[in-house]
């Protein structure tokens, strides 16, 4: 080995050793912890369909106490099926929506809440921004049913907050939720659905951005509505297609993943019609797990998105993987 080899050898040697040393002298403790951040990213998801992007959104989460909601059940055993899969009470629910790019229209389906249930939620417009993508830029937007997790974030102070987009929904969800004699027969704590409804819509009615449909309709190439009807009436899922490949987002089909999967047949305080909600939850989840099309949900853990098996009496629920888009 060349004398000149050796000295450079030794050369680097030293200075590594020397860095070394320098570092651990010059190191000296932390006199603090650092401040928890108490932050997570924005609530975004992205997946390929077929050729159609799908984003997830989160609007936020709320904790609630499921156990006085839940009907068709006890509180204990809400309680019990909970404990068994390591869920707290309250229980945090999740509040979706999801982006749907076709290539040459850009479709959201729900739009959250908005101001309508406080700080925890509301979060969707920062959301869609986040992701890559302006209010401004969706075409028409689809609505799972009135309530007014899912209409809230539409308007905001009596504007739009989607300027270009043309609102769809079931014409009996609208006939039920906007009707003024239905909102003066209601109970006192059903009013606020209807004024909610109202104020939402309306500033898309007076623009003429709002156009219901009925029943089981293609509202664009890929993209039908479904009759899921029995939690409101007029209650819809949106059946996304490409490729050979299906997505149902089923809106409020299901709001208690940790309970419902197993036993379909508990029924919640807001169905309209519990008896109708809990068929459709049966023929759904039955008709999913048979032939293994995904699931978006607006009540499942974010992103919300998954398969339905068969497990026992019940069913079994099966997120996606979480993966990076390339």
């Amino acid at each position: 080995m060349s004398t000149r080899l050796t000295f450079a050898r030794a050369a680097i040697t030293t200075a590594l050793l020397l860095g070394c040393t320098v570092g651990v002298a010059s190191f000296s403790p932390v006199q603090a912890a650092a401040p928890m951040a108490k932050t997570t990213a924005p609530g975004y998801y992205r997946m390929m369909l077929g050729d159609f992007e799908i984003t997830a959104l989160s609007d936020g989460t709320m904790p609630l106490p499921v156990q006085e909601l839940l009907t068709n059940t006890t509180p204990e055993k809400t309680r019990q099926a909970l404990d068994a899969a390591f869920q707290p009470l309250p229980y945090e629910m999740n509040f979706n929506a999801y982006l749907v790019n076709t290539g040459s229209k850009l479709v959201l389906i729900d739009t959250g809440a908005g101001h309508l249930f406080g700080s925890n939620l509301g979060k969707l417009v920062e959301r869609i921004v986040a992701s890559g993508y302006r209010p401004e830029q969706i075409d028409e937007i689809y609505i799972t049913h009135m309530h007014p997790d899912h209409v809230g974030g539409l308007s905001d102070n009596g504007k739009r907050v989607f300027a270009n987009a043309v609102v769809r929904a079931d014409k009996r969800d609208a006939d039920f939720w906007l009707s003024k004699a239905n909102l003066e027969k209601a109970a006192a704590d059903e009013k606020q659905h209807f004024e909610a409804a109202t104020a939402s819509l309306t500033p898309y009615v007076q623009a003429d951005h709002f156009k219901s449909f009925s029943g089981d309709t293609e509202l664009v190439p890929g993209v039908r509505a479904v009759s899921l009807a029995g939690h409101t009436p007029g209650h819809t899922g949106y059946i996304v297609e490409s490729k050979g490949q299906k997505m149902l987002v089923w809106g409020d089909t299901m709001h208690v993943q940790a309970v419902q999967f197993a036993q379909p047949s508990v029924t919640i305080h807001f169905d309209v019609d519990s008896h109708a909600a809990e068929a459709m939850r049966e023929r759904i989840l039955a008709d999913a797990a048979k032939n293994g099309y995904l699931i978006a949900g607006e009540h499942l853990s974010f992103p919300g998105v998954g398969h339905v098996r068969k497990s026992g009496a019940g069913y079994q629920w099966l997120p996606v993987s979480y993966a990076e888009m390339h």
